[in-house]
């Protein structure tokens, strides 16, 4: 018989391994010598304890769910307890229960990270949720559908919550989204409606443009021309494909006529410009007036010179403020002169400020005459109220006789 610490070989050839319980046979090897024997199983001892020692690994690597390392510790725990194999299979037995501690580990840890991943996730689909019925009661139509798909990405990234929850909160938003998409479609047939009706007004609009281009009547078709803008824009947009294609037409109409207006005063401008000249020449004699001296004089002369002026007729419009206004400012200097002289002779007017004058100093007399009166008596205060008075009435006296000479000069 041929021993080793964990087995022996029999005679006959039969290889045993000792265990807690006593012997156990575990093959035979009539092939070889005893010693070969023992070598083959306790390789396959080796071997099973290589397998134990790669799942301890694994487990402690966390590459195997908890459920998963439960189930291999039980298939390589079955496989020592029933292996052909000379070896301590007691201590491998005990080196896989103590796995049993540490997968229980990981299972809670996956368990808290689990319930954090919920949390984390229902936390971010009410978010979501939140989002999606305010954009739902919204009008924000150009970006709110690429938004709502974003969203959508968004929680289908997440992971599940538990089913009540997870229902509920996918209800809210499925809503959300119908909503949003319901209203946005009622909100571009409603636009598609009015372009279109844009467009019925801007066809017309355009047909009489068109139909003006020729007109040489410039004040009135001019103020056609800007009716028919501010009509075109009141319409509002037409569809796209159309829109550019209108204004373009209704643009080149205006552009026609404008043109045409504009070469037809350009030639009325050249022909007014000898106008100019002889106006520039009776402004020369105008403004000589100024100042005025003689007022008669520079009236009868002003009367000819505005004969004369309009005798010459128009000007280029550039020029007309320019002429214009120069001859208004002498016109304006010897009219105001005029008037003031009106002001000084007026009749009415001077009797007032004479008849003022008169009651002032009948006044200023009375008043005088209560003050001796007080400084006869002595009565301080009286006296000082009557020297005030005096003086105030006679300051107005004097404001009143210059008013009075102004008329009388």
């Amino acid at each position: 018989m041929t021993s080793h610490q964990w087995g022996r070989v029999d005679d006959d050839g039969t290889v045993y391994v000792k265990t807690a319980d006593g012997e156990r046979s575990v093959g035979q090897y009539p092939a070889g010598t005893p010693e070969e024997a023992l070598a083959f199983f306790t390789e396959r001892f080796a071997a099973l304890e290589f397998e134990v020692e790669l799942l301890e690994k694994r487990i402690a690597s966390g590459v195997l769910s908890p459920e998963e390392a439960t189930e291999s510790v039980k298939t390589v725990r079955t496989q020592v307890l029933e292996a052909n194999a000379v070896g301590d299979l007691a201590a491998l037995a005990t080196r896989l229960d103590a796995l049993a501690p540490v997968i229980a580990a990981q299972r809670e840890e996956r368990k808290a990270e689990r319930a954090k991943r919920s949390a984390e996730s229902k936390q971010a689909k009410e978010r979501i949720v939140g989002e999606a019925e305010k954009l739902a009661e919204g009008n924000d139509w150009r970006n709110g559908a690429n938004r709502l798909r974003d969203l959508l990405e968004e929680w289908k990234a997440l992971p599940r919550i538990d089913r009540a929850s997870d229902d509920a909160l996918w209800r809210r938003f499925s809503t959300a989204r119908t909503a949003y998409t319901r209203r946005r479609k009622v909100h571009f047939a409603e636009q598609n409606e009015k372009r279109e009706a844009a467009r019925s007004v801007k066809e017309r609009l355009v047909v009489e443009a068109e139909s003006l281009t020729d007109s040489t009547e410039w004040g009135p078709t001019s103020g056609r021309y800007r009716d028919l803008m501010k009509q075109w824009k009141a319409a509002g947009p037409a569809p796209r494909y159309v829109e550019d294609a209108l204004w373009k037409r209704f643009r080149t109409a205006q552009d026609h006529f404008f043109g045409a207006r504009d070469a037809a005063n350009a030639a009325l401008d050249q022909e007014f410009a000898g106008n100019a000249e002889v106006k520039e020449k009776i402004l020369v004699e105008a403004e000589a007036l100024l100042p005025v001296t003689d007022l008669d004089a520079a009236k009868r002369a002003f009367r000819d010179l505005a004969d004369r002026w309009d005798a010459a007729g128009k000007v280029p419009r550039e020029r007309i403020k320019d002429l214009e206004g120069r001859m208004r400012k002498v016109e304006q200097a010897i009219r105001g002169l005029e008037e003031e002289q009106w002001r000084r002779s007026d009749p009415e007017k001077s009797a007032r400020a004479d008849d003022m004058v008169s009651k002032l100093e009948a006044a200023i007399a009375q008043v005088q005459a209560d003050l001796d009166q007080a400084r006869a008596s002595g009565n301080a205060k009286r006296i000082q109220e009557l020297e005030d008075n005096l003086a105030s009435r006679q300051s107005f006296l004097e404001m009143a006789k210059k008013a009075s000479a102004d008329f009388s000069s």
